[in-house]
């Protein structure tokens, strides 16, 4: 295993102070969540220069030998975020109540998508993006991120099944369709390139237009 250089000085002061020992105190599951808060902070923040054991440990104010024991190594780390990433998108979508109406409750996962990313950054960008250099997914971490749009395609089923979505309409190209335009706005709306304000207006625009592509289109009305 590789040296990594020792970024720690005498002056240096973590951002997340205690992390490792509050996180520890509640759990080992909410103590690998938070190292990895931590290690994508750092990402964000500084770029992948940071992204070593050693300053991931200094900031989280835990040993070297707690990340290795959480991950095994750096590499492993990566793969974590990833993975980390989805899993939180999947909660939240799957706590999204199953309202009685379909349109409805697709409309609330869709908006449950934008919250989560919104609220994640720093793993949004390593789920949709070249977040860590070298990091390529592998199948399995490729099948976690399908999975964690259950909901979804649970909500596109209902609509197909309601009769709002043609019969013949394939809950998966509708889950595709509908993750490809939400993730359009909201890479705008986090570029800068539109006000968080209007982009929720954009968001519901542009999903509502996506989701119209495979409405039961209205038999016309006979001549008169």
């Amino acid at each position: 295993m590789s040296q990594e250089p020792d970024t720690t000085t005498a002056e240096y002061q973590p951002t997340a102070p205690g992390v490792y020992a509050r996180a520890q105190a509640r759990g080992q599951q909410v103590l690998r969540a938070s190292l990895l808060d931590v290690a994508a902070r750092l990402l964000a923040a500084e770029g992948p220069a940071a992204l070593t054991m050693r300053r991931i440990a200094a900031e989280a104010g835990c040993s070297t030998m707690v990340l290795y024991k959480h991950f095994g190594s750096k590499d492993a780390i990566a793969a974590a975020l990833y993975l980390e990433g989805f899993a939180r998108l999947k909660l939240h979508l799957d706590a999204v109540p199953r309202a009685s109406d379909p349109a409805e409750y697709l409309a609330a996962v869709g908006q449950a998508y934008r919250e989560s990313a919104l609220a994640e950054p720093n793993f949004y960008d390593v789920m949709h993006g070249p977040g860590i250099p070298g990091y390529s997914p592998d199948a399995h971490a490729r099948t976690a991120a399908r999975q964690s749009l259950a909901a979804l395609r649970i909500a596109a089923q209902r609509c197909i099944d309601a009769g709002i979505f043609r019969l013949t309409a394939d809950p998966e190209e509708i889950t595709d369709v509908l993750w490809a335009a939400a993730h359009g706005i909201i890479s705008l709306e986090r570029a800068g390139h539109i006000a968080p304000v209007t982009a929720a207006v954009r968001y519901r625009t542009i999903t509502a237009a996506a989701a119209a592509a495979f409405a039961v289109t209205p038999a016309p009305a006979s001549a008169a």
